[in-house]
């Protein structure tokens, strides 16, 4: 006999899943005890997306599951890969917009759910689910609203509907492609320009009209190229609100606070962020730079014990960072000299440094280095005291410098190192201290040795 109810699709994973921070999600917990009771108790029957476990995609009923059930839920929590992968084919081929879930406190999702019609549900430290009653009703509401047809699929009606001939739309895609590559150019003149290019710039931008999210990025990136700190302030704030929410430009405005002298305003901000959207390497390493401004500016005024607290947390965020994405090198090599910071130095500096060292040779390999990867370089040589090593990555950074204030950061690290190791009677390296000379020689130019 046919069955009546409408059909709801789950798109969850299976098992118990760690995000990129380690915090569980027990998957089969969740689907039997949250999701399924509030689909039932929304009118549907439950169907999951994919029942085969071979760790291979099926693309026989999954794909007619994908297709024609009437609506669908998708857990983001751990940034599953199979889960994005059919998410984005139910978008892309059915108009009820599919119901967001994730586990909050999650590491920062790969999707910008918040943006979307998503419902964040709270797990035990075993990735059990917590609040059951309360969090069922709210499925249960938002799974009804979908079927009414309360929430629109955008990305549907974008493929699917509109108006115009292919020709028309053809024209339209290649207008937007040759519009960005006009405004690239002039972002490269204004660069070249300084700060009042890019603010007169900015200014035709708002005059003409609608704005482009895009180029609104692309301008505060700029920005940041030229140390536009209080013009990112102002940028980040004339958003649209969704953009200005995304984590990207928050991330940039938390620097720009950071670096106009707003430290608590910027650490704040940032730990708001972090609550919100998860732990990520970016916004971890971003709080390690901030404490680590306040910690040498508490130096600064003589306040030891201020200091060395700051000084903890700076570490600390940026081990975080490191744990949270073992690829990340950025926050590996400051997490790694803070420690050598420390008096006395931190012992478990020798165990993480070459966890570093090989996290950064591993994407030179790739193909995909840039100056950041070979200034690490730079710095673990100087920390673990190896001239043929650090004088080849010197040599390799100078020759891949963009930006003034990237050799002036490394320039910087390499001091603190030098003068700690200097009042603890620890070994100097002469070549090191070369090295900061030319860096900062570098940051004057702006470029790349010739």
């Amino acid at each position: 006999m046919p069955n009546s109810e409408p059909l709801c699709l789950i798109i969850i994973p299976y098992d118990k899943k760690k995000d990129a921070a380690g915090k569980v999600v027990d998957y089969e917990t969740v689907y039997r005890r949250l999701i399924v009771p509030a689909v039932e108790a929304a009118g549907l029957l439950p169907v999951r997306a994919d029942e085969q476990r071979t760790g291979c995609l099926n693309l026989g009923q999954p794909l007619e599951r994908l297709r024609y059930c009437d609506c669908a839920l998708a857990d983001l929590s751990t940034g599953d890969p199979r889960v994005s992968y059919q998410l984005g084919i139910r978008q892309a081929v059915h108009p009820v917009q599919t119901l967001l879930v994730y586990a909050a406190g999650c590491a920062q999702l790969q999707l910008e759910a918040e943006g979307l019609p998503a419902v964040p549900y709270r797990v035990s430290p075993h990735g059990q689910p917590m609040h059951e009653a309360k969090y069922r009703a709210l499925l249960t509401e938002r799974l009804v609203e979908a079927m009414e047809g309360a929430v629109e699929n955008e990305v549907y009606r974008a493929l699917r509907g509109g108006s115009g001939e292919p020709a028309a739309k053809k024209e339209r895609i290649a207008g937007r492609e040759l519009h960005a590559t006009v405004f690239a150019n002039l972002l490269k003149k204004g660069r070249a320009g300084g700060l009042a290019a890019l603010r007169e710039l900015q200014s035709e931008l708002f005059a003409s009209g609608e704005v482009d999210p895009a180029d609104l990025v692309e301008l505060l990136l700029s920005y940041r190229a030229v140390n536009g700190w209080s013009e990112i302030i102002e940028l980040a704030r004339r958003m649209p609100p969704a953009l200005a929410d995304s984590v990207l430009v928050q991330q940039q405005l938390v620097l720009a606070l950071n670096w106009a002298g707003e430290g608590e305003h910027a650490e704040q901000a940032l730990r708001q962020l972090i609550a919100r959207r998860g732990p990520s390497s970016d916004s971890y390493g971003i709080l390690g730079r901030i404490m680590k401004d306040r910690w040498e500016k508490a130096l600064e005024r003589g306040d030891v014990e201020l200091a060395r607290e700051l000084l903890q947390k700076a570490a600390s965020a940026y081990l975080k960072g490191f744990e949270a994405d073992w690829r990340s090198t950025y926050p590996g090599v400051n997490a790694v000299t803070l420690m050598e910071l420390k008096e006395p130095a931190d012992p478990r500096r020798r165990e993480i440094l070459p966890v570093v060292h090989y996290a950064v040779e591993q994407r030179i390999r790739s193909g995909a280095a840039d100056y950041w990867d070979y200034a690490t370089l730079l710095e673990l040589a100087a920390l673990s005291c190896d001239e043929a090593k650090g004088r080849d990555a010197l040599g390799r950074s100078l020759a891949m410098v963009r930006e003034a204030w990237e050799p002036e950061t490394t320039a910087r690290d390499l001091r603190l190192v030098r003068e700690a190791r200097r009042r603890r009677g620890a070994e100097c390296p002469a070549w090191a201290e070369y090295a900061e000379s030319e860096l900062l020689k570098a940051a004057e130019r702006g470029t790349a040795r010739p």
